[in-house]
């Protein structure tokens, strides 16, 4: 659908107004993100003003630690207006969940670390034959 000019925003504008890059936005089309925008009689794309806020919102939710699909989801369900598992109060609880778990293992290993420091540790390798290493090296390579 073509539109005639000064309605919306151009993509530069857009990308510009909501602090994304032109690839950006087209990649967040392609992922059905952002809407298709119209196009002007020159072929221009032309989003909605609230295409800004849209963008803004995807980004914020990137920075909550959220994916690109459940964003996906998320701005689906907004669409919508319906309230499924994919309802923002669910999907916050388990990113907080998902996220203390990550915690805790940055605590631990930061403490691992901690503790090689204290321990005096200066070279892998002399230290995974010493006693006195915290570091579980063979739990570690088992892990993976």
């Amino acid at each position: 659908m073509s539109i005639g000019p000064g309605t919306g925003l151009r993509s530069g504008d857009l990308a510009a107004a909501a602090g994304v890059n032109l690839q950006t936005l087209r990649y967040y089309e392609r992922r059905g993100l952002l809407a298709q925008p119209d196009r002007t009689l020159g072929g221009h794309r032309v989003y909605p003003p609230d295409s800004v806020t849209t963008v803004r919102i995807i980004k914020a939710a990137q920075r909550l630690g959220f994916t690109l699909d459940e964003i996906a989801e998320l701005v689906d369900t907004g669409r919508r207006h319906a309230r499924t598992d994919a309802d923002l109060h669910e999907r916050a609880a388990a990113k907080i969940r998902e996220i203390e778990g990550r915690i805790g293992d940055l605590v631990a290993i930061r403490d691992t670390l901690r503790a090689a420091l204290d321990a005096g540790c200066h070279d892998l390798r002399d230290c995974a034959g010493s006693p006195d290493c915290p570091i579980p090296f063979t739990g570690l390579a088992q892990d993976r």
